[in-house]
């Protein structure tokens, strides 16, 4: 997090006529008031609700509530783990006792927006908020209020799509290192091969925050939609002709900043740059992502050897002695990494269909069907042991999906989804 400049709380302004100190002896008393604060600050004493108050009410113009907001952003971005949380508790306590609230929760981070560097500090502040919204009183609706705004400054429309190259700056190729969330990048050859000329980056930025990726997709090309993502990353692959390239896939999307979670600029990546290659390789012809299953582990650990029978053998009793989900989780990561037999094989398909075609509350419980079938793309096909790193074994047995973005069935699958169908492929149909 970036710490805002904490420059001293002036003594004396006087806010304009209408505000909170409607009188020379009122402004008076606020400005001196927000200068002890300074001073106390700066001996490590937290702000009393008294002392918050004009972070909320003051208007954006007025000057000594800005000082305070300059103050508070500083002492926060200084502070530890404990004492923020500490911070977050006395803003979110003056927030809930707000009668009526308004939009006051909403001017609070506006005001805190238009300091220097504003945007990037709210994006970390509310990483912290989402991490403690659910132990902090009142943390919830100050939550709501940041988001609100955050969507509107996150629109789409402000944000501009950019390709990353092995020429692009050397800070900002260090960032897709650091925010690649789905296959480590585990060197610079590794990130040479991803942005390599055969290979496509986007990213996402905002003008105020130039220097950070939002999101950003990696993108592969081949003659059929790929089914093992270790030939895709293997650096000593021959680079791939794009004048005879078919298939554009999508192997990987990172969402950088946890601040803003719930901000919904992702679903247009896919779409953006689907329309950016077909202008770059008009030959393109499918669109596909290959993709995990990161909740699959957990889902299929917690399956009573019942409920796994039922789904595998289509049976309501298990056999004497049958294995449970977390047993079933052992057998098929073993069998990733030698020779399974078919009947296993078959099995952990079958299993992992019917996880992408769980629903919760009308969506997939898994987080990454949730974006793809969101978007509109369909399920696929299932492909076994096409991860078989660590972190693929972990977390879906070494199995992938994929994901078909068909650009004139996208509206009519949404529909279909939104009747809790999602919309899948005959292979997959049949293995569910």
């Amino acid at each position: 997090m970036t710490a805002l400049d904490s420059s001293p709380l002036a003594r004396g302004a006087r806010p304009p006529e209408g505000e909170l100190a409607p009188d020379d002896e009122t402004a008076a008393e606020s400005a001196g008031l927000m200068a002890r604060l300074g001073r106390l600050w700066d001996r490590g004493r937290l702000p009393g609700p008294a002392e918050i108050l004009p972070l909320y009410q003051a208007r954006l113009t007025d000057v000594a509530a800005n000082k305070l907001a300059r103050s508070w952003c500083a002492a926060y971005a200084a502070a530890d783990g404990k004492r923020r949380r500490e911070l977050l508790a006395g803003l979110a306590q003056v927030g809930a006792g707000l009668e009526p609230r308004g939009d006051q929760g909403q001017r609070l981070f506006k005001r805190f927006n238009a300091l220097p560097d504003g945007l990037r500090f709210l994006v970390a502040l509310r990483a912290d908020m989402l991490r403690w919204r659910k132990q902090v009183a009142g943390l919830q609706a100050l939550d709501k209020d940041l988001e609100t705004l955050l969507s509107a400054w996150f629109d789409v429309g402000l944000l501009e799509l950019r390709p990353l190259t092995w020429d692009s700056p050397a800070s900002l190729l260090e960032k897709l290192i650091l925010y690649e969330a789905v296959h480590e990048i585990r060197s610079w050859d590794d990130l040479r091969h991803r942005v390599a000329p055969d290979r496509r980056c986007y990213a996402y930025f905002h003008p105020q925050m130039p220097d950070v990726p939002l999101i950003f997709v990696e993108v592969a090309f081949a003659t059929q939609m790929a089914d093992n993502v270790q030939a895709l990353l293997d650096m000593a692959a021959p680079p791939q002709d794009l004048d005879k390239a078919r298939w554009a896939i999508f192997y990987s999307i990172s969402n950088t900043q946890p601040g803003l979670r719930g901000i919904s600029f992702g679903n247009f990546l896919l779409k953006r740059v689907i329309e950016c290659l077909l202008d770059e390789l008009p030959k393109l012809r499918s669109f596909a992502t290959l993709s995990p299953m990161p909740g699959l582990v957990d889902w299929l650990s917690r399956l009573s050897a019942r409920e796994v029978e039922a789904i595998v053998r289509d049976k309501d009793r298990a056999r004497a002695g049958a294995p449970d989900g977390a047993r079933w989780v052992a057998r098929l990561a073993r069998a990733a990494t030698g020779k399974p037999s078919e009947v296993v094989q078959r099995a952990g398909l079958k299993l992992a269909a019917h996880y992408l075609l769980t629903m919760k509350n009308g969506q997939p419980v898994d987080p990454v069907a949730r974006f793809h079938l969101g978007n509109g793309a369909r399920i696929e096909r299932l492909n076994w042991a096409a991860d078989t790193s660590p972190k693929g074994l972990g977390q879906s047995c070494g199995m992938m999906v994929n994901y078909l973005y068909d650009l004139d069935d996208l509206d009519a699958n949404l529909v279909q989804l939104g009747e809790g169908k999602p919309r899948v492929s005959r292979g997959i149909a049949r293995i569910g």
